[in-house]
């Protein structure tokens, strides 16, 4: 078996299925809204490259893309500790604030 640091040693606290977050109608809309401009520029990044797009002008839309993937990243995350945090933290349930951190740490790489 290969060693990858990747990987959490302990998988158990990564599954996507177990914990959900409700989100209104609106918050939801204007998430996906964000993540298809993303995408959009992403298939223009891809079809600069196509049509052998100068590398500089590639690069400036790749750090579009990356800057609006942050911008993404920080409203999930402000909602996240809004709703999702304090409401675990009032239940008594601590270890929610390892998770934020750990997060914070990914998000930060």
């Amino acid at each position: 078996m290969e060693d990858n640091k990747d990987m959490p040693e302990d998988t158990s606290d990564v599954c996507c299925c177990c914990k959900k977050t409700e989100r209104s109608e609106e918050e939801r809309r204007k998430l996906i809204n964000r993540l298809n401009r993303i995408e959009g520029q992403i298939r223009g990044i891809r079809g600069m490259l196509e049509r052998d797009a100068y590398c500089n002008d590639i690069l400036i839309q790749s750090a579009a893309v990356n800057a609006a993937v942050n911008s993404f990243n920080k409203e999930l995350l402000s909602s996240h500790i809004h709703t999702c945090v304090v409401r675990d933290i009032r239940e008594g349930k601590d270890e929610v604030v390892d998770e934020l951190v750990a997060t914070i740490q990914k998000l930060m790489k």
